[in-house]
C-alpha cells in the first residue's frame, strides 16, 4: 500500500515522474472538481517518450488495472483532442481522427478519484468497478481540458504535435505491413 505525499499534490507528482524526460509542453494540466459526491483530480503532461505513464487511484488505493475512472479519462482525452483539432483546423475534413494509441503516447497522467462506496474488482483491488464514475470523470476532464487547450495554445500545439506524430508513425507502419 503506497502513501504518496507531494507538496502541490498530483501535479508535483507528474513533474517528479517527468523530471528526466523531454517535455512536449511546459504547463502541467490540473483539475480538481466534485460532482455527484465523486471527487475527481487529474494531472497530466506530455513527454517525448513512446509509452504512456498512467497512475490511477481510487480513495488513495492504487488501481494498476485501471477501471471506470481510467476508461472515462481515456475516452474523454481522445474525444477532446479530436474536437479541438477539428475546431482549430489542425485536422482537416479528410484527415482521420486521432486514435486512443495516438493520444496516449508520451502521456504522463495521474487520475485520482474519491468516492463514497468504491467497488473494486480483483482481490488486490486492482480495478475500480463503479459505473457511475465514468461519466463524471468524462465530463469534468473534458470541460477542464478544453479550457486548458484554449487558454494555453502553445501547450496545445506541443500536445497535438506529439499526437499527430504518433498517428503518422502508426499509419506508416500499417502501410509498411
Amino acid at each position: 500500500h503506497y502513501q504518496f505525499y507531494f507538496e502541490g499534490g498530483i501535479a508535483s507528482y507528474v513533474r517528479h515522474i517527468n523530471k528526466n524526460r523531454e517535455l512536449k509542453h511546459e504547463n502541467i494540466f490540473y483539475v480538481e472538481k466534485q460532482a455527484d459526491k465523486i471527487n475527481v483530480e487529474i494531472a497530466l503532461q506530455y513527454t517525448d517518450d513512446y509509452s504512456e505513464s498512467l497512475h490511477a487511484f481510487a480513495n488513495n488505493i492504487t488501481n494498476p488495472e485501471g477501471g471506470m475512472h481510467v476508461a472515462g479519462f481515456r475516452g474523454a482525452l481522445t474525444l477532446t483532442l479530436n474536437t479541438y483539432s477539428r475546431n482549430k483546423g489542425i485536422l482537416k475534413e479528410k484527415d482521420a481522427n486521432l486514435g486512443g494509441e495516438d493520444v496516449r503516447e508520451g502521456l504522463t497522467v495521474i487520475i485520482s478519484v474519491k468516492i463514497p462506496e468504491p467497488q473494486f474488482e480483483g482481490q488486490t483491488k486492482s480495478k475500480l468497478g463503479n459505473q457511475e464514475v465514468k461519466p463524471v470523470v468524462e465530463a469534468i476532464f473534458s470541460d477542464a481540458f478544453t479550457i486548458f487547450l484554449e487558454e494555453h495554445p502553445r501547450d496545445a500545439e506541443g500536445i497535438l504535435g506529439k499526437c499527430l506524430l504518433a498517428a503518422k508513425a502508426r499509419n506508416a507502419s500499417r502501410i509498411a505491413r
